[in-house]
């Protein structure tokens, strides 16, 4: 019996993601971190041309909200956000360490996710805007803010105000319709 949990793609679902840090550690804890996340998935949002719905990106976790992308699938869109992260902060902390320091460090030792994320299909105008709630609310129940504008690694922010944000939020595409025998 297979360990990995089962994802449902295809069915131009959002979908709704948890993601955290390696042991919960906070690898987000730092405004530069947050905003270097929030650049990373803008620039896989590009990559893999998917929508983002919502977002909020917490000190040890991140919910993202998306649409399945035209290029891949919402697991690859993980891989590259992770991948792309986790890179570009161990890159930062292993610049840091002192000569002496590198020898006690192995190689590849250090994580910055767990190995996997939670998905969970939204199909629903109704869980829609409760995933949205629930992330915009995540800051201000954590005792980070007290009030969701406040937080400015949410979507909130865009919702509420319009004001853009370090990533597009409901940059939905025009339909391009496909027909056989016609040159695009």
């Amino acid at each position: 019996m297979s360990t990995h949990p089962v994802r449902y793609y295809g069915n131009h679902d959002l979908h709704f993601i948890n993601c955290s840090c390696y042991r919960r550690q906070p690898w987000l804890a730092s405004p530069q971190r947050r905003d270097l996340f929030l650049a990373v998935l803008e620039e896989v949002r590009q990559r893999y041309d998917f929508v983002v719905v919502g977002y909020v990106v917490m000190p040890e976790h991140i919910h993202l909200l998306i649409a399945e992308p035209e290029k891949g699938d919402p697991s690859k869109v993980m891989q590259a956000i992770k991948q792309g992260f986790a890179r570009r902060v161990l890159k930062s902390v292993r610049r840091r360490w002192v000569a002496e320091q590198r020898e006690l460090f192995a190689i590849g030792a250090e994580h910055v996710w767990q190995k996997r994320f939670y998905d969970f299909n939204v199909w629903t105008a109704r869980k829609r805007t409760e995933k949205l709630r629930y992330m915009h609310e995540n800051p201000v129940k954590r005792g980070l803010v007290q009030e969701p504008e406040q937080w400015p690694w949410s979507s909130y922010r865009s919702y509420a105000f319009g004001e853009p944000g370090a990533v597009k939020i409901n940059q939905w595409g025009e339909a391009k319709m496909k027909i056989p025998g016609q040159a695009a």
